[in-house]
C-alpha cells in the first residue's frame, strides 16, 4: 500500500525540482500530485508488475488492449473494439492509429512513433520468459504452435493484432487489463536490455523524468498522450506526479497531515486511532481538510492450513484433521476483530473465502464460520480432544505488523484449550516459509488481479500446488477440479457462477483456510484534489485528477 513521508535528511532537492513553464514555484503551488510510498518500487517494465508499488507507477506510464471500467466492464483502450470467434479461441483486436510512443531519444529525433499491431506481438512475447515476466502462467492457454503466428500470436497488419487460444478461457478479457499486458517501445527493450525497467518507454499519460532509488520519483505529463475528457480536452490535467519514499508511517502521515502529500492510502498508512472513532467514523478535525475514500477491494485476508500430511515433517501436526480446523473457524470471532482491531474497516468473512463483491458470492450467500465457540468445543470433543485437552502447542507465523490480530486469535483460541504460539517473520522469509511448505499454519492475504472468482478459488485447484503454484494449503479435492476445470471454459455467466458457488462451499466444507475478513480500499485525500477515482482492484488513475492551486 502506498503512504507518505517526511522530507528525507540529505535529499538533495535540486537533482528532484520539477520545472513548469512559467517559471519555478513553491512546491505547493505546482500542479502536482504527490504521494509517498512506503514500500519499493522495483522495476518499471510491465513485465515484473506483480506488487502494488509497481503497479501504481506503470499505470501512469504504459497502456494495454483494454482496461477496467465501472462495475467491471471491460472498455476499449488501444484496442477500439474485439472479435471473439471460434468458440472464444481467437480473440482479434483493433487497433487505434492515433496512439504513439513518448517521445524519447530511443527514437529519431526524439520524437515518438505510432503503435503498430508487431509491439503488441513483441510486447506479449516477452511475457513468455521468465527472466523478465511475472506473468508466464496466465498466457498457459496462448496456442504458442498455432500455425503462421510467433508463439500464437499475429499482427495481420499494422492495426490488428490476433491471439490465438489452445481452447476457451472465459476470464482471458479481464485477465487483459492487468499491466502486465502494456504496450512498450521494442527500441527501448533492444538497447537496455534486462534494465528495460530502469528506462521505460509507454504510451501512458505521464513518463519517466528521474528516479532516485529509495529517495524519490518524478514523472513528467506526456503532452501527446492520446486519451481525452467528455469535452475534448486533453488528458492528464496535471503537470506531473513525485513519489516520495518514506518508510516510516508516523512521519509519512504527519507529512500528509502538513499538506505535503496529496493522498494517503491504506489502513497501515493511516493512524488508525488518530482519524477514526471507535466505530470507525472519521474524526471532525479530519473532514475539514480531507475526504475519505472507501470501496470494498479484492482482497480476502485469511490464515492457512498446509494439510497434505505427506507434505509435513512433524507428524504431531493436528491442522490435518479437518474437524480441528472447523472448530479453530468457529473460535475466531471476526465481527471483534474488524470492529475493535480494524476500526470498522473491512467485512468479517463468515461467507467463504470469495469477496461478496465478485459474482460468485454476491449478496453473500456462501456459508461460511461464524462466531459460535459452543460449536468449536463440540467439534473439539468430536475429534477426540474435549476441552482441548491432549491438543499439542501449534505456531501460527505472521508477519509483524499482525501482531495485534494474532494475540486476540490467540486469546480465543485459548479459550478452547488450543495453544498457539505467535512466530513473527519479516515479509520475504515469512513467503518462502509458505511456498516451500514448512509453515504449517499461518497469516496471508490474496489480492484479485482480475475481477473474476477463478482468481481466488485457482488457490485451491490441485494442479497449482506449490512452489510452482498458489495452493499453498495442498488442498486436493476431485470435485472442486472437476467444476474449476469445466467454469474455466463456461460462456453461461450464470452457470459459471453457479459453479463457483459451489467451488467456495466445497473450500469451507473441509476448511483449509480461516477466512478473516474481506478488506477494503482506504484513503484520505486532501481536499483540494478532485477526479481521484478509486475502485476495488486498488489501482491509481491520475488522468483525471485536478489540483487546486492557491490563488
Amino acid at each position: 500500500m502506498c503512504m507518505r513521508k517526511n522530507i528525507l535528511p540529505g535529499l538533495c532537492i535540486s537533482l528532484l525540482v520539477f520545472l513548469v513553464s512559467c517559471g519555478p514555484k513553491h512546491e505547493a503551488e505546482e500542479n502536482i500530485f504527490r504521494y509517498n510510498e512506503m514500500g519499493d518500487v522495483t522495476s518499471l517494465d510491465p513485465a515484473a508488475a506483480r506488487s502494488f508499488e509497481n503497479i501504481w507507477v506503470d499505470n501512469q506510464i504504459y497502456n494495454g488492449l483494454v482496461q477496467m471500467g465501472d462495475s467491471f466492464h471491460i472498455k476499449p483502450c488501444i484496442a477500439k473494439s474485439w472479435d471473439i470467434t471460434n468458440n472464444g479461441t481467437i480473440y482479434t483486436f483493433h487497433l487505434r492509429t492515433d496512439v504513439y510512443f513518448q517521445d524519447d531519444s530511443i527514437f529519431p529525433q526524439g520524437k515518438g512513433r505510432q503503435v503498430v499491431a508487431n509491439d503488441f506481438v513483441h510486447s506479449f512475447f516477452r511475457l513468455f520468459d521468465g527472466r523478465v515476466s511475472d506473468a508466464t502462467t496466465l498466457l498457459n492457454d496462448v496456442d504458442r504452435t498455432y500455425p503462421g503466428t510467433i508463439q500464437g500470436l499475429s499482427a495481420s497488419n499494422d492495426s490488428t493484432f490476433i491471439i490465438y487460444l489452445k481452447k476457451p478461457y472465459a476470464p482471458f478479457m479481464n485477465i487483459l487489463t492487468m499491466k502486465y499486458f502494456s504496450v512498450v517501445a521494442i527500441e527501448a527493450v533492444d538497447k537496455f536490455g534486462l534494465d528495460f525497467g530502469e528506462h521505460p518507454v509507454g504510451t501512458g499519460p505521464f513518463k519517466l523524468k528521474n528516479w532516485v532509488h529509495g529517495n524519490k520519483m518524478v514523472l513528467a505529463k506526456n503532452s501527446h498522450y492520446f486519451e481525452k475528457d467528455a469535452q475534448g480536452s486533453p488528458l492528464p490535467y496535471l503537470d506531473g506526479v513525485v513519489i516520495s519514499f518514506i518508510k516510516d508511517m508516523e512521519t509519512s502521515f504527519l507529512s500528509f497531515i502538513d499538506g505535503k502529500f496529496d493522498m494517503v492510502s491504506g489502513i497501515s498508512a493511516i493512524n488508525t486511532k488518530q482519524v477514526f472513532s471507535s466505530t470507525g467514523e472519521m474524526r471532525k478535525e479530519f473532514k475539514d481538510k480531507f475526504y475519505l475514500q472507501r470501496v470494498p477491494f479484492l482482497k480476502t485476508d485469511y490464515l492457512g492450513f498446509m494439510i497434505d500430511p505427506t507434505h509435513l515433517r512433524d507428524k504431531n501436526i493436528v491442522t490435518t484433521n479437518a474437524t480441528i480446523r472447523k472448530a479453530i473457524n468457529y473460535a475466531i470471532n471476526k465481527e471483534d476483530l474488524v470492529r475493535y482491531l480494524r476500526y470498522n474497516v473491512g467485512i468479517p468473512a463468515i461467507n467463504g473465502f470469495i469477496p461478496p463483491i465478485l459474482t460468485g458470492n454476491k449478496n453473500m450467500k456462501t456459508v461460511g464460520y461464524d462466531y459460535d465457540p459452543d460449536k468449536a468445543n463440540a467439534l473439539l470433543n468430536e475429534a477426540g480432544y474435549p476441552n482441548g485437552k491432549g491438543l499439542p502447542e501449534i505456531n501460527i507465523y505472521i508477519p509483524d505488523d499482525f501482531s495485534p490480530i494474532a494475540q486476540h486469535i490467540q486469546q480465543q483460541l485459548q479459550q478452547i484449550g488450543l495453544k498457539v504460539n505467535i512466530q513473527r517473520e519479516r515479509p520475504a522469509v515469512l513467503a518462502e516459509c509458505v511456498v516451500s511448505g514448512q509453515c504449517y499454519f499461518f497469516k496471508k492475504s490474496w489480492v484479485g488481479d482480475y475481477p473474476d472468482a477463478e482468481n481466488f478459488l485457482s488457490l485451491f485447484y490441485s494442479k497449482n500446488f506449490t512452489p510452482e503454484g498458489v495452493n499453498f494449503f495442498h488442498y486436493s479435492n476431485p470435485k472442486f477440479d472437476t467444476l474449476y476445470e469445466h467454469s474455466l471454459a463456461e460462456s453461461n455467466d450464470s452457470i459459471r457462477n453457479a459453479e463457483y458457488s459451489e467451488m467456495d462451499k466445497l473450500v469451507m466444507d473441509e476448511a483449509p483456510v480461516v477466512a478473516l475478513y474481506y478488506d477494503e480500499v482506504i484513503r484520505l485525500v486532501n481536499k483540494n484534489i478532485s477526479g481521484l477515482p478509486i475502485d476495488p482492484r486498488n489501482s491509481l488513475d491520475l488522468r483525471f485528477v485536478k489540483k487546486k492551486l492557491p490563488e
